[in-house]
């Protein structure tokens, strides 16, 4: 049994999308940023960086394992159920390559983007123009990796994609019209048209927000230091 500690956005549908894939068994633990869940002692000492998703693996040889940070999450499950990753010595290092790719670029230049889409709106349009086309930048890096390929690593559907996939979703909200990469577009929707895709997306969208964070929600979200810890 795997707990799942989980929010809904695109950081938490990477992990959700490959529990579905996989068939493993898991359980939701909802931790709600709004309300400041992420900085409880019991989550701490799961996350360090008080941040979604994580997941404690309970079936590991020597007890339950706690892992934090999405792509070191997706590594374990591939390395678990023994699927979505290739075991060849150049397909292990394009995997590697594509997924440091994500975590250093597309994922916080699409989430940089998206806060001052949703949180910031004119008030910094140095930023928003600044992200917006770094957005743009790390979408033509992946058209061009997406000629002539399926999937990112070529023909086979792997944790590289799943790791990618959610930031390219959210592409129209944040203002992108996906359209103007073509190659994206389609690998985009071919995803997308997956069962568990679907279920992963689809997982906790009760827990959405529905309308802009209060003052209070934004006090917790935002400005956080060292010091003052919220």
């Amino acid at each position: 049994m795997i707990d799942f500690y989980y929010w809904p956005t695109p950081n938490g549908w990477k992990v959700s999308i490959m529990l579905e894939e996989c068939g493993l068994d898991y359980r939701v633990i909802p931790v709600n940023i709004g309300k400041g869940d992420q900085f409880k002692p019991e989550f701490l000492a799961i996350s360090p960086n008080n941040r979604m998703p994580a997941i404690v693996d309970h079936d590991e040889p020597g007890g339950p394992m706690a892992i934090f940070e999405s792509g070191a999450i997706l590594l374990h499950l591939a390395e678990k159920a023994g699927r979505f990753a290739p075991t060849d010595r150049r397909g292990r290092k394009e995997l590697m390559e594509w997924l440091f790719w994500q975590v250093g670029n597309l994922g916080p230049m699409a989430g940089q983007l998206s806060h001052f889409v949703n949180y910031a709106q004119g008030e910094h349009p140095y930023s928003l123009r600044r992200y917006k086309n770094e957005y743009n930048r790390c979408l033509g890096v992946l058209e061009r990796r997406l000629k002539d390929r399926d999937y990112i690593l070529g023909a086979e559907y792997t944790i590289a994609d799943m790791c990618s996939w959610p930031w390219v979703l959210i592409a129209k909200p944040l203002g992108q019209d996906i359209e103007e990469f073509p190659n994206v577009a389609r690998w985009r929707a071919a995803v997308r048209d997956r069962p568990a895709v679907k279920r992963g997306v689809d997982l906790g969208k009760e827990l959405r927000r529905s309308a802009p964070p209060s003052d209070e929600e934004r006090r917790i979200l935002f400005n956080q230091t060292a010091t003052t810890g919220r």
